[in-house]
């Protein structure tokens, strides 16, 4: 991943745009990084991932649940309760 501070970023933008589409720029200032810039199809990677891990970590909650007890008419009547 190629390192290049917030001034070289802003100087030379359609250099890291077109080295983005190779591999992540990681953007720092002061040393301190501020943002990694990515081609648009690895951001939808990434965002196709994280939703896929939500929705197992959501269906292994819904079995945890059911395991303990959980049925639908249960969490009716305890949503119910909240309102």
């Amino acid at each position: 991943m190629q390192i290049v501070s917030a001034t070289h970023a802003k100087q030379n933008f359609a250099a890291i745009l077109d080295q983005s589409q190779r591999e992540p720029v990681r953007i720092q200032r002061h040393e301190r990084d501020i943002a990694v810039l990515v081609s648009a199809a690895e951001y939808e990677s990434i965002r196709q991932m994280r939703a896929q891990e939500l929705i197992r970590l959501s269906d292994e909650m819904g079995r945890y649940a059911e395991s303990q007890g959980m049925t639908d008419e249960l969490l009716e009547q305890l949503l119910a309760d909240e309102g």
